[in-house]
């Protein structure tokens, strides 16, 4: 599709360009293959940014095209700009012709037609093999499996009982996904119009890298525009919720009950303690270590312990904790002190009440004399 047609579609105008010499170029004519966010848009794909100060994303960008809601300045002479009013309504536009999303009915009971099953994989008669699913080989699918339309699952995956596995989900190799977890639902994701909870767009998908190992009943939803992302090597424990367009990076060790808000990330070889929770657009650094029920309201830097809510390094935590341990005898020893001011200020107010009862005031001076 050309930037020209993309353009006409989201009722966007398509910048003029100009050359290191400043004479104009139209991008009218230049191919279009897909949509994508900044960080994983590729070439010949077009992205998208909704705030101008987010132009500094676009620095390492490969994309060939970007929408936005004004005129920026971008960083590379080739890539060309579509001006609209409403970012997030186009750019979802865009998507969806590159990705159509797929229809809500009732799956073909057994493995469809379409699937592209490899012939040393075992398939449990009562999973759900939906159309232009592709299965890899000696990978196991259990009962009760159900892997939606558009789904790839790598070479030497075991799928446990009751898992479900959302359209367009990217499994590589030798991914083990326990029982009744749910990859790839919806995010959650609202807007409000005139009081009411409107769905934002729920248009990307979940990628998990090889040789990663997903607990019972885990949830990772989709992204908005593009992926969820598991790094290789990462096992996740039971009951761990990852929300969308996060990036979990390689080999991380996530807990259970761990919560982990939208669009944030972790570097390599992160470990999240059992029931750590994570606040939206949130990084941690490579090596972070998070202990157990501490709340993470800013980034971290990697390499270092954090505990407590907010968290805070364990040196700065131990200070603290430290502190709360001697509350109630600094508490006993507030109460000792606060009488004993009590008393020191009666007995004061008694002397000053005193010594002006036997002080002569002026008048009498002045009469005696």
């Amino acid at each position: 599709m050309q930037l020209g047609e993309i353009a006409e579609l989201v009722s966007g105008e398509l910048l003029v360009g100009k050359t290191e010499n400043d004479k104009p170029v139209s991008f009218a004519t230049t191919d279009c293959c897909g949509a994508n966010v900044p960080d994983e848009a590729l070439e010949n794909e077009i992205t998208m940014i909704d705030d101008a100060r987010k132009a500094s994303s676009l620095v390492d960008c490969q994309a060939i095209a970007v929408i936005t809601a004004q005129e920026v300045e971008l960083p590379r002479d080739d890539m060309a700009q579509i001006v609209v009013e409403n970012v997030h309504e186009a750019f979802a536009a865009i998507v969806t012709v590159f990705r159509p999303p797929c229809l809500t009915k009732v799956p073909f009971v057994g493995t469809d037609p379409t699937a592209n099953v490899a012939r040393s994989a075992m398939v449990h008669p009562s999973a759900v093999i939906s159309a232009d699913v592709t299965v890899g080989e000696r990978t196991c699918i259990m009962p009760g499996v159900v892997i939606m339309p558009g789904s790839t699952i790598g070479d030497d995956c075991v799928l446990h009982a009751g898992v479900t596995i959302y359209e367009h989900t990217q499994i590589a190799d030798r991914v083990v996904i326990h029982a009744s977890s749910v990859i790839g639902a919806h995010g959650f994701g609202y807007r409000q119009e005139n009081g009411r909870h409107v769905p934002t767009s729920q248009l990307g998908f979940v990628a998990i890298e090889s040789d990663v190992e997903i607990g019972a009943s885990v949830t990772i939803d989709r992204g908005t525009y593009g992926s969820t992302r598991v790094g290789e090597g990462t096992k996740i424990d039971n009951q761990v919720m990852i929300a969308h367009n996060c990036q979990i990076g390689k080999h991380n060790l996530i807990c259970s009950q761990v919560g982990i808000a939208g669009s944030s990330r972790t570097g390599d070889h992160v470990i999240l303690a059992g029931q750590v929770g994570i606040k939206d657009h949130v990084t941690l650094g490579d090596e972070t270590v998070v202990c157990a029920q501490s709340g993470v309201m800013e980034d971290l830097a990697g390499k270092n312990v954090y505990l407590g809510s907010p968290a805070t390094t364990q040196r700065d935590q131990m200070q603290i904790m430290a502190v709360e341990r001697r509350l109630p005898d600094m508490r006993r020893e507030l109460k000792k002190l606060t009488r004993k001011v009590a008393a020191l200020t009666e007995q004061i107010n008694e002397g000053t009440s005193q010594l002006s009862k036997h002080e002569p005031c002026q008048n009498d001076d002045r009469s005696a004399a």
